[in-house]
């Protein structure tokens, strides 16, 4: 099998030939089809996060990140083989189905991840960041569950939902009480883009979404956003209360650097919530007293479980969700792939295709 692997951080991704797993235990053979290029990738191919204010950049290392790695959380892939004591968990699961796999894993064994919640465990176990993920021809999983049937929808444009579809998800899940009046949305790169698409279908009014990009607010615009404001403009805070009609009462931010949840808690109304999902860096920059006096809820959202991903994949099919854009690459260019994104010069979601 060949793969494109993570050798030392900031480096070029070096090609490398393994031979092909054989599935063993629970676990199965995928052959994969599509593997989106997520911002997610970035930090773990730079090594860590800006955690602002003079503080030391958390390193993925120190976290447990090691070297070499095979990154890819967005994986769709043909089943190959089932390991011997996975033959009877399949849950309706055949050798030659197309699948999405769910790469959000956790030890597997403590409450939290018995609870349904493994993107939450303490000893997280993700594939394509602790685990070797979808960068590749070939991949294994580690459970016959862990992989949900496409049904028919397009691997290439379906890849994306294991990580910004079911983070978009689960974002807008936690604000959907507000659905009835405008949110903000910050960002409007392949999760913001994906954000404007479930919010319609999950009866939202819509949203404002925010970019400095105008590339990306033309993009937005396009996928049905209510309006778009520039978050380099001088008014960005006015045009947004304007642009709304009405107090916000919710905001997504998809960027997550100081000026974004800054001008995200700013534009709140008494008693609104911020979600932030983006993991850009910097360190807080509220005043402290404006919390309780406006009464605002900061919230974060990391991915989504995997009962979300399913919930999701179903939403997709029922009310025949368009996909949001993307840009296939052959596997061998996904140094380059990577580096179009750190430069912002895609728009929707890069996915290699082996």
């Amino acid at each position: 099998m060949k793969s494109f692997q993570v050798t030392d951080f900031n480096a070029p991704l070096q090609e490398v030939d393994h031979p092909t797993p054989q599935p063993s235990g629970t676990q199965v053979l995928i052959k994969v089809k599509a593997a989106g290029v997520c911002h997610s990738d970035l930090h773990i191919w730079e090594g860590g996060y800006d955690l602002g204010h003079g503080r030391k950049p958390l390193s993925l290392k120190d976290r447990g990140v090691s070297l070499p790695r095979t990154m890819g959380h967005e994986t769709v892939g043909e089943i190959l083989a089932f390991g011997p004591d996975a033959k009877n968990e399949t849950g309706g699961l055949k050798v030659g189905d197309v699948a999405l796999v769910y790469p959000w894993l956790g030890c597997g064994k403590c409450e939290t991840c018995l609870a349904g919640d493994e993107n939450m465990c303490l000893k997280p176990n993700a594939l394509g960041v602790y685990c070797d993920g979808g960068y590749a021809d070939h991949m294994t999983v580690p459970h016959p569950r862990y992989l949900l049937n496409l049904k028919g929808l397009d691997p290439i444009t379906a890849a994306p939902y294991a990580c910004s579809g079911v983070t978009t998800y689960s974002a807008l899940k936690k604000v959907e009480n507000v659905f009835h009046t405008p949110i903000v949305i910050f960002g409007a790169g392949g999760l913001g883009l994906m954000a404007l698409s479930l919010l319609k279908a999950m009866g939202g009014k819509g949203a404002i979404v925010v970019d400095i990009d105008a590339r990306k607010r033309e993009a937005a615009e396009a996928a049905g956003a209510l309006a778009t404001v520039d978050g380099s403009a001088p008014d960005a805070l006015e045009q947004l209360t304007k642009k709304a009609g009405e107090p916000i009462r919710a905001v997504i931010d998809l960027v997550g650097n100081a000026k974004t949840t800054q001008l995200g808690f700013d534009c709140l109304t008494k008693g609104g919530k911020l979600v932030i999902v983006g993991l850009f860096g910097g360190g807080a920059p509220w005043a402290l007293p404006l919390i309780p006096i406006k009464a605002i809820t900061i919230q974060g959202s990391y991915v989504g479980n995997l009962r979300e991903t399913q919930e999701l994949l179903d939403l997709v099919r029922t009310k025949h969700i368009a996909p949001i854009p993307v840009t296939p690459m052959p596997l061998a260019k996904a140094n380059e792939a990577l580096v179009d994104l750190q430069k912002g010069r895609l728009v929707g979601r890069a996915v290699l295709t082996p």
